[in-house]
């Protein structure tokens, strides 16, 4: 069966997220301990990693025979988690120039299923998984619920040896991520 949308577009008239502050406590904080498992068959620990790692924290992506969760459209921020990871994938040899050592998708989504992810869309780097909320529980990430999964909220962490560097939230349009963090570490670059 396939889905009565595509999984790889944004639809027009989208509900735009707004800052509702649960992310203003992230900038500066040292990362806390929490090993995640990632598709790449191994656990990672964000705050043990040197240099630079982002870390994206998306809702959860679909699948292209499934439907999306009733109402995703109307959830401000949920819908484009395909084009999120396709827009890291598609800059990432331009945010490992600038410095960025790893990237990684995070979501609560379990590692099989992310797995299915990583494949279709091809991505070169792992994807995490908080399905114990660990992590978000940890670092008070904002989360929401819809049928019954609690998903973390779309936001990016700059992460500089273990210690929050910077963080982008909300996040909108989500294929807007990947660019908008590579202007900013041009920015930091260059001064401009």
């Amino acid at each position: 069966m396939a889905r009565s949308d595509d999984l790889y577009e944004l639809p027009s008239g989208l509900p735009v997220p707004e800052d509702d502050g649960t992310c203003a406590h992230l900038t500066g904080m040292r990362m806390p301990s929490v090993p995640l498992p990632s598709t790449g068959g191994s656990l990672v620990d964000i705050a043990r990693l040197r240099g630079r790692t982002v870390a994206y924290c998306y809702p959860r992506t679909g699948r292209p025979n499934e439907e999306s969760p009733t109402g995703w459209n109307d959830i401000p921020g949920a819908r484009g988690c395909t084009p999120q990871s396709c827009a890291f994938r598609d800059h990432f040899h331009d945010l490992r120039e600038l410095g960025i050592n790893e990237v990684y998708g995070v979501s609560t989504q379990d590692t099989q299923y992310q797995q299915e992810a990583v494949n279709r869309l091809h991505l070169p780097f792992d994807l995490l998984s908080d399905e114990q909320l660990k992590l978000a529980s940890a670092l008070k990430l904002p989360t929401f619920k819809v049928e019954g999964m609690t998903l973390i909220k779309r936001l990016t962490l700059i992460v500089h040896n273990g210690v929050i560097e910077h963080v982008f939230y909300p996040v909108f349009p989500p294929d807007s991520n990947a660019p908008a963090i590579v202007h900013w570490l041009v920015e930091r670059t260059t001064g401009h």
